[in-house]
């Protein structure tokens, strides 16, 4: 199975939150996790904001290392395109649109879609994904 991750979901692997280690096990469940480089930097900003200096080194070098094995998508014209009909077309933050265009473009009949966002979760549950996490 593949599965894309959203940020909300990523950012729990090295922030210690109630439902981190569930996000960690839905995460790690595939062999195939996809993510946009958008991940990069809104798990970057989302770990920088709330951990130390010692544990925020920790966490960059680990989030470098995640996304070495991860599939990742680079919004290319048509994915800017989409999300900017997602966004219009559901409510959702433009970030969030990004994401659903970007899990949108790999055309994967039911792909998993791990998120801890409810009003994205929504819009993916309505764009046909199976949605993990929330």
């Amino acid at each position: 199975m593949t599965s894309y991750v959203d940020s909300s979901a990523l950012v729990k692997r090295y922030v210690k939150e109630s439902d981190s280690s569930f996000a960690v096990s839905l995460i790690d469940a595939d062999k195939v996790v996809v993510a946009s480089w958008l991940s990069f930097v809104e798990v970057r900003k989302a770990i920088t904001r709330v951990l130390n200096t010692s544990d925020l080194t920790l966490a960059k070098r680990v989030l470098v290392e995640d996304l070495d094995k991860m599939a990742l998508i680079s919004p290319d014209v048509s994915t800017w395109q989409a999300a900017a009909d997602i966004a219009d077309a559901f409510g959702v933050r433009s970030l969030d649109a990004v994401h659903l265009a970007c899990a949108q473009r790999l055309r994967i009949q039911g792909l998993r879609f791990v998120t801890f966002d409810i009003r994205q979760a929504v819009a993916a549950r309505a764009l046909g994904f199976n949605v993990v996490g929330c």
